[in-house]
């Protein structure tokens, strides 16, 4: 942590190459990236940044050698959220909750702005094909209902969700095709679409990785791609490494990923009333935009950048 603080780029280099953890914590919970960004050693955040994509493509590609050698296969995905699937959801009576049998937050209502954002990127023009992966509250499905689809297709794998969709009226919408199931059952049902959002609960990096797998025949030339940017909520420094990750990954598939940055309203303790975890933390969203890398404009690192700027920010009340 000190030498990563007062710039010591070689001690750093060496305590990495020597196994030192890129994502251990002190006793403050802050990391070696964060003390960088705060002291504004932008070459050692870049090269702690840097080495912790590299390990999380290792450890995933590791994970994925040891499951497909497994006699479950791809059981352990799917035993992942098997739990959550079972579990009883609950719609406040406001219905700015949807809770789980542990009071943890599956999606709340402070979320309508970024979903409104999230429609218009994938919807753009409108009058499009347009796909979304998790109901939750609805929030997002409405907004792209007001950009006048030739198409909207829900995917939704929680029965109380679905229960509720079918409630409401989703399931015999001029237009909208309900698909109950994980998203990984209903593959084959899927077609191509020019704007996709995927929000899922229950779920982990890993899934959405391989939902991204299929982005190649699910997106239309021309087409965005989004989804909720919830990694590594609540530290930002391990958030900027995922979305990182996520650039590397999709770029190996020839799709191209820019951070819209929005601003997130101040979340006081009353918006977290009866919900077991807080779980969004900083003041700022990035919102994902993919497109195919023939088709994407502008430069794909300039959202990056912001992000490692914005760090800087998230410090300031911070004692060094």
């Amino acid at each position: 942590m000190t030498a990563a603080e007062n710039g010591h780029t070689a001690v750093v280099a060496a305590l990495l190459e020597a196994g030192a953890p890129w994502n251990q914590q002190d006793k403050s919970g802050y990391c070696a990236g964060e003390y960088a960004t705060a002291s504004k050693k932008h070459e050692i955040v870049e090269m702690i940044m840097e080495w912790g994509v590299q390990a999380e493509l290792l450890l995933g590609a590791a994970s994925r050698t040891n499951e497909e050698a497994s006699t479950s296969g791809t059981a352990g995905s799917s035993a992942a959220n098997a739990g959550y699937l079972q579990q009883k959801l609950v719609y406040t009576p406001d219905g700015d909750k949807l809770l789980d049998a542990d009071g943890e937050a599956v999606m709340m209502g402070w979320e309508a702005p970024l979903m409104e954002k999230h429609a218009a990127a994938i919807c753009r023009g409108g009058g499009g094909h347009y796909l979304n992966v998790g109901f939750g509250l609805g929030i997002v499905d409405n907004e792209i209902q007001r950009y006048s689809p030739a198409s909207h297709t829900i995917i939704e794998a929680h029965p109380d969700v679905y229960a509720h969709m079918c409630k409401l009226g989703w399931d015999s919408r001029p237009g909208v095709r309900v698909l109950f199931g994980r998203w990984q059952e209903v593959l084959p049902q899927l077609e191509s679409y020019d704007g996709i959002f995927f929000d899922t609960y229950g779920e982990y990096y890993e899934e959405m990785r391989e939902f991204h797998q299929q982005l190649p025949r699910l997106l239309r030339p021309g087409g965005v791609y989004s989804y909720f940017n919830g990694l590594a909520s609540d530290n930002f420094f391990f958030h900027s490494v995922y979305g990182r990750l996520v650039q590397v990954e999709l770029a190996t598939q020839q799709l191209q990923v820019r951070f819209e940055q929005l601003r997130v309203a101040e979340l006081g303790d009353e918006v977290w009333q009866g919900v077991r975890n807080k779980y969004w933390h900083f003041p700022l969203y990035f919102l994902p935009v993919v497109t195919h890398a023939a088709a994407a404009g502008g430069d794909a690192q300039e959202s990056e950048q912001q992000q490692q700027q914005q760090q800087g920010q998230q410090q300031d009340g911070k004692q060094q």
